[in-house]
């Protein structure tokens, strides 16, 4: 029984504190633009010089040179 006198209060708390991020999600607005980021990783950018490229293209050529 003190068990439970224990973990309700932590239930509870932890409950108001995800419930305390969503709101704060929804008012930062994380959840406005639902669609954009499904809709941009489709869209192909296109090179400097005009051309289009694949993902491997660019993905290749923003990568910096180890050593």
């Amino acid at each position: 029984m003190t068990g439970l006198a224990f973990l309700i209060p932590v239930a509870l708390g932890l409950g108001l504190l995800g419930l305390g991020f969503f709101f704060w999600t929804m008012k930062d607005g994380q959840y406005d633009d639902l669609d954009g980021a499904a809709h941009r990783i489709l869209i192909e950018d296109e090179d400097e010089d005009g051309v289009r490229g694949t993902a491997s293209d660019t993905a290749a050529s923003s990568r910096k040179p180890t050593r």
